[in-house]
């Protein structure tokens, strides 16, 4: 070994620490090389395919050269070799031409990280030596062209790569690096992305190591649960070449110092989907304000806040921020009884003071309605259906006029150019354009000819097959991005970004002499800081990120169709599948009903769940009505694995005949009535996708039963219990869609024959039951269901 003569010397991993890719992951470099090469022309839709024999190659090939010269070390071309030329019509001859393919893929994707090339030339300018060292399968002249394709006029004093050297950073190719040149390993600093390579290789060998991750282990977690989230979703399916997004988030993300989780969530997250969010609606309003018009650009509040915000701190160009809510738009476009019908339909619920907040009075017909309903309230659609009898419309159309006139004045003080304006664009997040079809109808009857452009994060596309022919919408995530029935899964769990996105006011009561009146803020104080902090988060992306994409040289938003697969995957993974830790920051969120009440509804209740799935199956549960309103957290709060069914049955790949109830059995139950007849029935037994057995009996309300007996020891003679619950409707299938579970518990439930505390259960005898003391019902159907786990048996089998 020579004598060391030099004293101090840098040396920098190259891919993922000096060079960056504009792509997901490694892979999209293969997906690039794939289209660059002659296999494209003859099978353009084998992408997927062409990847995976290209992985599986190079798998090959290092386990050949382990086996044969002890290093997996290979060459680009030593990779080619196992690659199947034949499946894509090739021949051998073909291996040159898609070499180059794959370099010419480095070259198109390759950027210098600006952070790590910015501490390079800090480290050359001292007089240090500085250099490359990497593991890789190409060629040091190879790397050397990449470097300064990336970087021109990039000068270094070392280079070395692994396939060259037959050995990696892992083994011993640091030793060599000393050796040639000569330094002494506490005169030697690395720096790198991998912990085992970079950082535990070098300090093997005595070289200090300075560790630059791609990403935080929690932000690789969400990433990777990104990517199951777009091959399900995603009607294209998930592609690695993004454009640089991911890249771009990553690097945002880890030149950002933490403040809190709900600011980080903003940073990783929010702030990436709204920014390309920002991108579709620049790209539009550009497209729509090319004629000869005047456009105006307004934001609806409350949802679009934090879209209003993004604009602003994208670009210089004016938009305004417009506080109009469903009820107000739908009230005051009112010439007929037809908006507050709709309304009052969309309503679980209703009583007189809901019904007075919307429609500003409360006639004597609605009065007598729901006097004669229990407790007062009434079902949304049973009074929508009994308006046209109960009130009279010029009352409402007389209170609507008022309500117009104050808009109008509003809308006036706002967009002052608004009878010139040709083109009004509102931007929200969506969904099947309630307000801007308000709008249109508000501006006919008042005679203001503008044409409306609705631009939305999320539309339920065939909300809108009424929309005027002069008038359009446009959603980033529509129905050719994901399918409709996707859409319609987003949208169950959409409460969960609507707080993430809303204002900090109440929503709005009405006008007056063109101010805003709000109602008062419902949310905690918490919830507000909370929301507070995702939104300074997105802020703080937008703006570094606006400063970086062109250093880098990156367009992650050039190509509109490709961002808007990004950002459905993006809000679909923290919708549909969130991390423990989006559970432990937003589960104790509550949704602001809005509509004129006041009703604060939890986002997350997994414990009603949890009994949805012994009253009904499991796809049932998949559909249930509010609450609770984040649907898929309350599955993700159960287990991950739950989080992840709900996720397929989303995605329309969870099996019915798998994961929904299969009868499995029948049971004698005994029944005594009121004045004491008894009776058996044979009931149903039925087996869950997890093992697990549910028993439903429906009592009608003349049969008068008070007193239920299961002999569940016929079923199991071990067991973990869930229930019993209690549901009541008009008929059986209103009484299983009940959310209102009753957990029925002693007094009112024991068990005879049998021993074990809380939900478990060992039965001593053949005839061991749960004896069950019923009150008399209200409704004319009541559902008893129960819940069995049995342990120690054989998997339960369905009957043919």
């Amino acid at each position: 070994m020579q004598t060391p003569t030099v004293t101090n010397s840098v040396s920098f991993d190259i891919f993922d620490t000096f060079l960056v890719r504009a792509c997901t992951n490694p892979e999209g470099v293969y997906e690039r090389a794939f289209q660059l090469s002659p296999a494209f022309a003859l099978f353009p839709d084998a992408s997927v395919s062409y990847v995976e024999h290209r992985r599986q190659a190079e798998a090959r090939a290092r386990k050949e050269a382990l086996q044969r010269r002890g290093s997996p070390e290979v060459g680009i071309a030593d990779v080619y070799r196992f690659f199947p030329f034949r499946l894509f019509r090739l021949t051998r001859a073909a291996l040159p031409e898609l070499v180059a393919a794959e370099f010419a893929a480095e070259l198109n994707l390759c950027r210098a990280n600006p952070y790590v090339l910015a501490k390079y030339q800090e480290m050359r300018a001292t007089g240090v030596r500085t250099g490359f060292i990497s593991d890789t399968y190409w060629s040091v002249s190879q790397l050397g062209e990449l470097l300064q394709n990336a970087c021109p006029g990039l000068v270094w004093d070392f280079l070395y790569a692994s396939g060259e050297s037959g050995t990696n950073k892992g083994d011993g190719l640091f030793p060599v690096y000393l050796a040639e040149q000569g330094v002494t390993p506490d005169c030697a600093v690395h720096l790198g992305d991998n912990l085992h390579a970079d950082i535990d290789g070098a300090k093997r060998h005595g070289i200090a190591a300075l560790h630059l991750p791609q990403a935080s282990a929690a932000l690789m977690s969400v990433f990777n649960r990104e990517a199951q989230v777009a091959r399900l979703l995603c009607r294209a399916g998930a592609s690695t070449l993004d454009g640089g997004a991911r890249t771009l988030r990553r690097l945002v993300a880890s030149r950002v110092p933490p403040r809190s989780g709900a600011f980080d969530l903003g940073v990783t997250v929010l702030g990436p989907a709204m920014h390309a969010f920002d991108a579709f609606i620049a790209d539009r309003v550009a497209a729509i304000d090319a004629g000869s018009g005047k456009t105006c650009v307004a934001f609806l509040g409350r949802d679009g806040f934090v879209s209003h915000q993004v604009w602003h701190a994208a670009r210089t160009e004016p938009a305004v921020y417009l506080e109009i809510n469903r009820r107000v738009g739908m009230m005051a476009s009112a010439d007929t009884l037809a908006p507050l019908v709709e309304l009052i339909d969309k309503l679980p619920a209703i009583d007189g003071a809901t019904f007075a907040a919307i429609a500003k009075c409360l006639p004597h017909g609605v009065v007598a309605f729901l006097a004669r309903c229990p407790d007062g309230i009434a079902a949304g659609r049973k009074l929508a259906a009994a308006l046209p009898d109960l009130l009279d419309e010029s009352e409402i159309t007389t209170l609507a006029a008022g309500l117009r006139s104050e808009l109008m004045g509003y809308l006036r003080t706002q967009l002052p150019d608004l009878d010139r304006c040709t083109d009004l664009v509102l931007v929200d997040l969506g969904y099947s354009g309630s307000i801007q079809k308000s709008l249109r109808r508000i501006f006919d009857i008042e005679g203001v000819t503008a044409r409306l452009h609705g631009l939305y994060l999320l539309t339920l596309d065939d909300g809108f097959v009424e929309c005027s022919d002069d008038d359009s919408y446009e959603g980033i995530i529509s129905d050719l991005v994901v399918t409709p029935h996707v859409k319609r899964m987003l949208l169950r769990n959409v409460a969960l970004l609507e707080q993430l996105c809303c204002a900090p006011t109440g929503s709005v009561l009405g006008y007056r002499d063109g101010a805003v009146l709000h109602e008062p803020h419902l949310q905690s104080d918490h919830q507000l800081a909370l929301a507070g902090d995702a939104q300074a988060g997105t802020l703080e992306y937008v703006a570094m990120a606006c400063a970086l994409a062109p250093e880098l040289g990156m367009a992650p938003h050039g190509n509109l169709d490709v961002a808007a697969g990004t950002v459905a995957a993006t809000l679909g993974r923290l919708l549909l599948l969130p991390t423990d830790s989006d559970l432990q920051l937003l589960g104790t969120l509550r949704h602001d009903v809005n509509l004129g009440t006041t009703n604060l509804a939890p986002l997350i209740d997994d414990s009603v769940l949890a009994a949805f799935q012994v009253t009904q199956s499991l796809p049932d549960a998949c559909i249930a009505r509010d609450p609770p309103m984040w649907l898929a957290g309350s599955f993700a709060a159960i287990s991950p694995a739950q989080g992840f069914l709900n996720l397929l049955f989303g995605s329309n790949a969870l099996p019915a005949d798998i994961f929904g109830d299969v009868k499995c059995g029948e049971i004698d139950v005994s029944l005594v009535s009121a004045t004491g007849i008894a009776g058996t029935v044979k009931v149903g037994c039925y087996r869950t996708g997890f093992g697990d057995m549910r028993i439903r009996i429906p009592l009608s309300r003349s049969m008068a039963i008070r007193t239920v007996t299961v002999p569940v020891a016929r079923l199991a003679k071990e067991a973990v219990i869930d229930g019993p619950f209690l549901q009541s409707g008009e008929s059986v299938r209103q009484a299983l869609r009940d959310s209102r579970i009753v957990l029925l518990a002693p007094p009112q439930v024991r068990r005879s024959g049998m021993t074990g505390s809380n939900r478990y259960y060992s039965a001593d005898a053949a005839d061991a039951a749960l004896v069950i003391e019923l009150l008399a019902p209200t409704a004319a159907v009541t559902v008893l269901s129960i819940g069995l786990t049995p342990l120690g048996g054989g998997r339960i089998l369905a009957m043919d």
